[in-house]
């Protein structure tokens, strides 16, 4: 992913591990949220991304092509960067770690599902994700689309 500080109306390209455009981050603007969609390569949306900026406490919920939803919110309690993912129809993921900097990952019954870091890059602006669980590729992608725009609402 390359890192674009989730500016509004931004898109940007996600690229497997061997540089092929995989998946497209669509930035799109409106007035009391951020709204992204994550589009496969043939352009069908995958996932929806929605930023809820009048809660009582910012949270982004996810809505999944084939009617699952997420909702990922900063964690009440503990140190600053942990999230929590409110999966419905399955087991939550905690996502903890060095957010603004990108070196963290997701854990699910405490069995790590994912990382994220920008230490295998050289590459300025560019972290990857190592999803362990390919059927939970995009639910993870959203997620981390999510945390990054949580995280800049931080700075």
């Amino acid at each position: 992913m390359r890192e674009k500080l989730i500016a509004i109306g931004d898109d940007y390209w996600i690229e497997d591990d061997q540089g092929a455009k995989v998946y497209k981050v669509n930035g799109k603007a409106a007035r009391i949220r951020d709204t992204w969609k994550l589009e496969d390569a043939g352009r069908n949306t995958v996932a929806e991304i929605q930023e809820k900026k009048l809660s009582v406490r910012d949270k982004i919920k996810i809505d999944l092509h084939g009617g699952r939803s997420a909702t990922v919110k900063k964690a009440l309690i503990g140190v600053r960067d942990r999230f929590h993912v409110e999966v419905d129809g399955g087991d939550d993921i905690k996502v903890h770690g060095n957010i603004v900097d990108h070196e963290y990952e997701m854990e699910r019954d405490g069995d790590k599902i994912a990382e994220i870091s920008k230490k295998w890059f050289r590459v300025r602006d560019t972290y990857g994700v190592d999803v362990f669980d390919e059927s939970e590729t995009v639910l993870i992608l959203a997620i981390t689309v999510a945390v990054d725009a949580l995280a800049h609402d931080l700075l």
